[in-house]
């Protein structure tokens, strides 16, 4: 049997053997033997989580043949699709039906199940995460048993919402969509001292808001994406895509990265030469389009959730550990905002965040930098993003999500035998 990775490389292991249903019911079949035969099962869609939440601990259920939109209802916007859709094969086959989805992330190579089921979010001052355009999901447990799960079982459809694949596996989703609309970015170099300061600011002005700090300068990119009218149509140029998406920002980032990691002292030019390197531009298009770029060169990430208010605090902290130490750090830091929600485990449970996220090359030294973000998070309460790299367990979690026992307990009605289980889920929800 073939190993299997996760996309950035830094999880690796060998499934005893390999899943591929073709329709939701088979993969209730399968799942049921398994369970019957004292069997483990992991689902696993794109594998873009950076924590070993998909690491198959004996086999390995693939979501590749569950994909496509089931129905959709353009008057109500309720649109239902098969879990293992690639969100860019679904963002485009709701443009060709006349809707989006209300937010969506820079990177669309998810599928929406595991992107749901992980807590994917995007940006927005009034936009919660994107688990909560869900409506209803068609999970199956362990036992085999199909059930539809939507409002009217608000237990449960707190938990499932965004259930890690620690209650079921996830088959079919119905989804809130809006009407498709259409964008405009605007990016602009800048600096920290004049940014940071009136970050609240910034995120209230705009629909979409983020920042990116390169570590080691008191430079930033920010990025601003408004709605324009559908008649709006100035999109950028073909040479200035190829130019700034895919030669600098992939292909000469990449070699970049190669080199400095060999030659770490070479690592704060670089940020500063690549900061320098950015200059304003603004576009519109489809909002998919807009939100979503090219990443091609490999990373390593970590992300906190903080109450949007300590933003200020936590990047300012982290800057001058930065300075203090002049690690080589050559990934820009992002920082994001989003909206409360009311899902359980759902980083925006019941509090509105600033997102900032600490990106290293997959092949550079990272874990002295994770881990002081990730002390520097915690002195605000921070929650870790469940598909990126954090070193908290059952305890730490517990604290910071007044749901967790109601969850284990559902996860204990639903996998008594932990079926579903794998090492990362036993750290963050108990054995």
């Amino acid at each position: 049997m073939s190993s299997w990775s996760n996309w950035a490389g830094n999880v690796d292991m060998t499934p005893v053997g390999v899943l591929r249903p073709h329709t939701p019911s088979e993969l209730a079949d399968l799942v049921a033997e398994a369970a019957r035969a004292g069997r483990r099962v992991r689902p696993v869609g794109s594998g873009h989580s950076f924590t070993a939440i998909a690491a198959p601990a004996d086999l390995q259920l693939s979501l590749e043949h569950l994909s496509g939109v089931l129905s959709a209802d353009r008057e109500t916007g309720r649109v239902r699709v098969l879990a293992g859709t690639p969100l860019r094969t679904l963002t485009r086959a709701l443009d060709a039906l006349g809707l989006a989805m209300p937010n969506l992330g820079d990177i669309d190579a998810q599928t929406i199940s595991g992107a749901l089921s992980t807590g994917t979010h995007g940006t927005g001052a009034a936009l919660p995460g994107l688990a909560a355009a869900t409506v209803g999901l068609r999970l199956v447990t362990p036992d085999g048993r199909d059930c539809w799960v939507d409002a009217s079982d608000p237990e449960l459809f707190g938990a499932a919402r965004l259930g890690l694949g620690a209650l079921g596996v996830v088959t079919e989703i119905e989804l809130a969509c809006i009407p498709a609309y259409r964008l405009r970015a605007v990016e602009r170099p800048d600096s920290l001292d004049a940014v940071l300061p009136r970050l609240q600011e910034h995120f209230d002005a705009h629909r979409h808001f983020e920042m990116y700090w390169f570590p080691g300068t008191r430079r930033v990119n920010t990025k601003a994406n408004d709605l324009v009218a559908d008649e709006v149509d100035e999109p950028l140029a073909t040479w200035r895509y190829k130019l700034d998406d895919e030669f600098l920002s992939n292909t000469v980032f990449g070699a970049a990265n190669a080199v400095v990691t060999k030659f770490p002292r070479a690592v704060l030019p670089f940020n500063e030469i690549a900061a320098r390197a950015l200059t304003e531009r603004s576009y519109t298009g489809p909002s998919y389009e807009v939100f979503c770029t090219p990443r091609t060169v490999r990373f390593v990430e970590s992300e906190y959730a903080v109450p949007r208010e300590a933003a200020e605090s936590v990047i300012s902290d982290l800057a001058a550990w930065v300075e203090r130490r002049r690690e080589p750090i050559s990934f820009p830091v992002e920082v994001r905002v989003a909206a409360p929600d009311d899902i359980w485990l759902s980083t925006g449970h019941e509090r509105a965040n600033a997102y900032i996220a600490v990106h290293q090359y997959h092949a550079g030294a990272y874990r002295d930098y994770f881990d002081a973000f990730e002390e520097i998070a915690a002195a605000h309460g921070g929650r870790p993003h469940w598909g990126k790299m954090h070193t908290l367990g059952l305890e730490e979690l517990s604290a910071l999500y007044p749901r967790m026992d109601d969850f284990r307990a559902v996860r204990d009605r639903l996998d008594p035998d932990r079926v579903l289980a794998n090492d990362y889920l036993e750290r963050v929800l108990g054995p």
